[in-house]
């Protein structure tokens, strides 16, 4: 599919009012998205597990405004009017209204909250932008009621991604594969979609506790991060090792292969700090608590043959991978050594899902 497939074919009619509601979850990559094209097109192929508990849920409701000639909206975040969230927000109703243009035609109001405590350090623009993005696509579907609901699902993840690049993975569950690859049918640049291979039953229901390492706001932006890797004396091999990794996968995937899934994501998660730290400027994500929570990690995997390992976003938290077999096991290693580690001894227990449902009522 190209970007002229998600132009929409004529609206049939146009409500004088209405609202909807999504709920889109977070997502954490095996095979991370690092450095990127304008306009948010990845320059290496990714996959992500879609989270559960750790989502966004987005009100949106629209009334038809006297004059068409410019995008206009109010938004509530968690009760509240948060007005520095709104350039974002503008930034990208502007990149996406060529593709629903009856933006113009109303004026909105977002009503957006978390189910993760904001600024805990768990990245809510994928969840944030997908929600937005579902409902957006639920009014286009009012306007246009013939809308294919394959093409509404590719197109709202197509939408995501223009607001923030990993939130074209948090549309779908349970493995969301984004980024063209010769060896992954129907894969795009565009969107994310459904992993088309098959997966073994242990990676259903997967579990990933988050350990809140640092709650505070990243140390460098997601976008500078992802400007950093033009340039990098590493980023082409970089590049191709996330293609590989991916063809690594699908065996590792289908098979059930717990010892090879542990290598790859934790080499995955080192390689996308490893790039920050060679980049110019150079950025140490991790603290002191993330290497120890590794070092931890590691012992316990080693001693117990526990198969738990570790993946990491662009800041300091870690994210704790196992079966859910090992659920009570793991959760006392977290209690008894972890914990301590984390900020204010917090962490959030999450899961594998099944991607974004839409709130009735």
């Amino acid at each position: 599919m190209t970007e002229k497939d998600f132009l929409p074919n004529p609206y049939q009619e146009f409500p004088d009012k209405g609202g909807v509601s999504w709920k889109a979850p977070s997502n954490i990559a095996l095979v991370k998205y690092w450095g990127k094209k304008p306009v948010q097109i990845p320059a290496n192929p990714s996959i992500s597990f879609t989270l559960d508990n750790c989502a966004t849920t987005t009100s949106l409701s629209f009334a038809k405004k006297e004059k068409s000639d410019s995008i206009s909206f109010d938004l509530m975040f968690e009760g509240r009017p948060k007005d520095d969230f709104k350039p974002k927000i503008q930034t990208f109703l502007e990149r996406v209204e060529r593709y629903v243009p009856f933006l113009k035609a109303y004026h909105f109001t977002i009503e957006t909250s978390n189910s993760f405590p904001h600024s805990s350090g768990i990245a809510s623009s994928a969840s944030g932008m997908a929600a937005l993005s579902l409902c957006l696509m639920d009014v286009e579907k009012q306007l246009d009621p013939d809308l294919d609901e394959t093409l509404f699902y590719q197109k709202a993840s197509y939408l995501a991604r223009l607001g923030s690049g990993s939130a074209c993975r948090s549309i779908k569950g349970h493995l969301v594969q984004w980024g063209q690859h010769a060896n992954i049918p129907n894969s795009s640049d565009l969107y994310g979609l459904e992993y088309p291979f098959e997966v073994h039953a242990d990676f259903k229901g997967y579990c990933d506790t988050i350990l809140l390492v640092h709650k505070g706001q990243k140390q460098v932006s997601s976008t500078v991060g992802h400007q950093l890797m033009h340039g990098h004396p590493y980023a082409a091999n970089r590049f191709q090792q996330a293609f590989d990794h991916l063809d690594q996968l699908k065996p590792i995937l289908k098979n059930g292969d717990l010892e090879d899934f542990i290598k790859l994501v934790e080499s995955e998660a080192l390689t996308l700090h490893a790039m920050m730290m060679t980049s110019m400027p150079c950025f140490m994500l991790m603290k002191p608590d993330t290497l120890e929570i590794i070092q931890k990690i590691w012992q316990y995997r080693e001693e117990t043959k526990t198969p738990v390992c570790f993946t990491l976003d662009a800041g300091a938290n870690v994210h704790l991978l196992y079966p859910s077999s090992e659920k009570d096991k793991v959760c006392a290693f977290i209690e008894d050594e972890l914990a301590q580690h984390c900020e204010n001894g917090q962490y959030i227990h999450d899961y594998v899902g099944a991607g974004a449902v839409k709130i009735n009522g």
